[in-house]
C-alpha cells in the first residue's frame, strides 16, 4: 500500500494552494484530482487583497499581477444603448500597511495554472482521473480508496473536492444552508465582437432578469453571467449561450464567436457542520459554499489552505496534536461571518469594497490567539499584521516587513535575538502596530502580543511546537 503524510483530494485553488504549502515546508504530500486536467472555467475571477497578500507569500503574486486587471466600472444598457456607468466598488483609501490595494479579476483557470506551476516548481504534482471512493480511519491514519482499485495510506487527508465533495459524504458531515436566489443563474466563458472591453456590461430586463459581460484581462474572453427568470430552464449549449446573449443584448447569435465553457447553478449559502473528523478536514467548498456576488469563495478557501497548512506541517514536525483543533475553531467562525457576507452582497444589502477585501479577517477569539498588554494599540493577538516599511535590518535590507515575513518561518517584532530556531527577528515593531513584542505565525496573523518577550512567549512558543 502506498503512504504519505498528507493526502490532498481536489486539484482546485484550495488544494492548490494546499499543495504549494506543504511542498515548501518539506511535507511528503499528495493531490489527486477526479478530473483528467485542472478546471477549464473562469468562475471564482476575483481575487481580494487579502488573498493577494497571500499569494505574495506562496511566491506567486508576480504571475497574478501580470494576468491579471483592475475590477471594470459597469456601464448598463437599455434597448440597445448605454445608459449609465457605475462603479463596481466602494472606493476607499488603503493605508500604508496594505501593499495590494483593490480586487484583481484573473479567470479561475488561470489562478489554477499558476498555482499548478508553483506546485510543480517545488517538486509537487497532482495525480489526474483519480477518483476517491471511500475511506477509514484509525487513531494512526487513513485508508483511502480510489475507484482503480488502488489504496492509499496518510497521517491526514484534507478534503479540498468542491461543493459536491465525495470526503465530506464519506465522513457523514452535514451541511446547513438557504438559498440565496430562487432563479437559475448561467455563467460561461465566450468570445464575440461588437463590445468594448473597457466596462462589465449589463443588460438588465423589465422581470428583474439581467445578463453581464465582463471582458477578462489577460485573454481574448469574456465571461457571461445571468439570472434568469425564476422557473426557466437554462440551456447552457453553445447555442443556448447564443440565444441568451441575443435576447438580452442588441447583439446577434453570431457575434458570439465561440463558447468555451458554461454551467448553471442556484445560488446557496451552506456551512459544513464540522470541517474536521479525526484525521480528516474539509477545505474550500467542501466547507462551505458561497453565492459568486462580492468575489468571496474562492478567497476564502485559499485562506482555509493557508490556515491549515502550517498547522499540518508543524504536528507532523512534533507540534502538540491539540494545534489542528484550532484550524475548524478559526475557520469556521469566518466561513460562517463571511457567508452572510456574500449573501448580502447578492441581495444588495452590503456594498462590494471595504467589507468585502477580507482585510480585516481575524482571529481574536481564538484560542491560539494571546495577547497579554494591559493597553493594547491598534495591533492585537488575531489580527492580520500590517504592512510596513523598515529601517535597514539584515533580513530585509531596509524593504518592507511582508519581505520579513515571506516564507514559512515564525517572526517576532520587537527582539534582537531569536528566541527559538526558525524564528526571524525584528529589533523593533513598526509605530503602527503600537507598543510591545509581536509574534507573528506562518499565515501573517499575530499570535502572541506582550509588553516584552516574557515567559509567557516561551510557554506560547513551546504549545505551537517551537521548541
Amino acid at each position: 500500500m502506498e503512504t504519505t503524510d498528507v493526502l490532498i483530494v481536489g486539484a482546485g485553488p484550495t488544494g492548490l494552494a494546499l499543495g504549494i504549502d506543504l511542498a515548501r515546508r518539506g511535507v511528503a504530500a499528495q493531490l489527486v484530482e477526479r478530473a483528467d486536467a485542472l478546471f477549464p472555467g473562469s468562475r471564482g475571477k476575483g481575487i481580494q487583497p487579502r488573498t493577494q497578500e497571500v499569494f505574495d507569500d506562496l511566491g506567486v503574486i508576480d504571475a497574478v499581477l501580470a494576468s491579471s486587471g483592475p475590477y471594470p466600472d459597469r456601464m448598463v444598457w437599455r434597448d440597445g444603448e448605454r445608459v449609465g456607468e457605475e462603479s463596481m466598488f466602494e472606493r476607499f483609501e488603503p493605508d500604508a500597511g496594505t501593499p495590494y490595494p483593490a480586487p484583481r479579476m484573473i479567470p479561475q483557470w488561470r489562478t489554477q495554472e499558476i498555482l499548478y506551476a508553483r506546485l510543480t516548481e517545488l517538486g509537487g504534482k497532482v495525480a489526474f482521473g483519480r477518483e476517491v471512493t471511500g475511506l477509514t480511519q484509525d487513531a494512526d491514519g487513513v485508508d483511502v480508496a480510489f475507484a482503480d482499485g488502488t489504496t492509499v495510506r496518510a497521517r491526514y487527508v484534507v478534503g479540498a473536492d468542491g461543493g459536491r465533495s465525495g470526503i465530506r459524504r464519506a465522513l457523514g458531515v452535514g451541511m446547513t444552508g438557504e438559498t440565496v436566489d430562487p432563479a437559475p443563474f448561467v455563467v460561461a466563458d465566450l468570445r464575440l465582437r461588437g463590445l468594448d472591453r473597457v466596462y462589465w456590461h449589463a443588460f438588465p430586463a423589465a422581470d428583474g432578469s439581467i445578463l453581464g459581460l465582463c471582458p477578462l484581462d489577460g485573454t481574448e474572453e469574456f465571461q457571461l453571467a445571468a439570472r434568469l427568470p425564476e422557473g426557466s430552464e437554462p440551456d447552457v449549449s453553445p447555442d443556448g449561450v447564443r440565444e441568451l446573449v441575443a435576447r438580452y443584448t442588441h447583439l446577434a447569435a453570431e457575434d458570439v464567436t465561440e463558447v468555451r465553457w458554461a454551467s448553471e447553478f442556484r445560488p446557496r449559502a451552506a456551512l459544513a457542520d464540522r470541517f474536521r473528523v479525526g484525521r480528516v478536514f474539509l477545505a474550500g467548498d467542501a466547507a462551505h459554499v458561497h453565492s459568486p456576488a462580492g468575489g468571496q469563495g474562492l478567497n476564502t478557501s485559499v485562506q482555509d489552505a493557508y490556515n491549515l497548512g502550517w498547522k499540518l506541517a508543524a504536528v507532523l514536525n512534533g507540534a502538540p496534536e491539540t494545534l489542528l483543533e484550532t484550524y475548524e475553531e478559526e475557520r469556521r467562525a469566518n466561513a460562517a461571518a463571511v457567508l452572510e457576507l456574500s449573501t448580502g452582497v447578492h441581495r444588495g444589502e452590503v456594498q462590494r469594497g471595504r467589507a468585502t477585501v477580507q482585510l480585516g479577517v481575524g482571529y481574536r477569539d481564538s484560542s491560539l490567539s494571546a495577547e497579554t498588554r494591559t493597553d493594547p494599540g491598534p495591533v492585537r493577538a488575531g489580527d492580520r499584521a500590517p504592512d510596513a516599511e523598515v529601517s535597514g535590518d539584515a533580513e530585509v535590507s531596509g524593504g518592507r516587513l511582508f519581505d520579513l515575513f515571506r516564507g514559512p518561518h515564525w517572526t517576532l517584532l520587537g527582539a534582537t535575538a531569536p528566541p527559538r530556531a526558525g524564528v526571524r527577528t525584528l529589533p523593533s515593531a513598526p509605530e503602527s502596530y503600537g507598543p510591545g513584542v509581536f509574534l507573528i505565525r506562518p499565515d501573517g496573523y499575530v499570535g502572541w502580543a506582550g509588553e516584552t518577550a516574557t515567559e509567557d512567549l516561551a510557554a506560547y512558543l513551546d504549545g505551537v511546537g517551537i521548541r
